[in-house]
């Protein structure tokens, strides 16, 4: 008789994540076909988005990326880190997400994510991290921050 043993996951367990441990993911550059294949995904063609003729008139004086899409690229680029295969459980929210500073076509982002806080569950098998996390661009400027919180499981005992 043969036993097959499950491979461990290649993700982090919530028992494993440290206070003020810090994640810095890949970096990635933001294209313009980025920015108008999102407003088809998405259907928002707001001007700053889509019109070359208006963005002109405006302070940044381009088109500039939803700031959805910012999110969600950065989201990507951390997954990239492994830290989420096999253990996370749920996104359970965004808290204080601010855009300071417009992404352009021609922008490089990355994102870094801290634990902030590390709150173990009632059924003692998962447990909540919150990460402080801020996208940064190539001039080390932040372009984006928030605070996410995700569930995780525990090591198996």
């Amino acid at each position: 008789m043969t036993t097959t043993t499950q491979a461990r996951p290649r993700g982090r367990y919530f028992d494993e994540f440290k206070l003020g441990e810090r994640f810095e993911s890949p970096r990635r550059t933001i294209t313009q076909t980025d920015i108008i294949n999102f407003a088809c995904l998405s259907g928002d063609f707001n001007a700053p988005h889509v019109d070359f003729e208006f963005c002109k008139t405006q302070p940044y004086g381009e088109i500039i990326a939803h700031g959805p899409l910012v999110f969600s690229i950065a989201a990507g680029l951390l997954c990239q880190l492994g830290l989420n295969d096999g253990t996370i459980v749920a996104m359970m929210g965004v808290d204080e997400w601010r855009a300071h500073a417009p992404v352009k076509h021609g922008d490089t982002i990355r994102a870094v994510a801290t634990v902030d806080e590390l709150k173990l569950t009632s059924s003692g098998t998962r447990g909540i991290v919150t990460f402080r996390r801020t996208v940064l661009n190539q001039r080390d400027e932040t372009v984006q921050s928030m605070i996410v919180r995700s569930m995780y499981l525990c090591s198996p005992r």
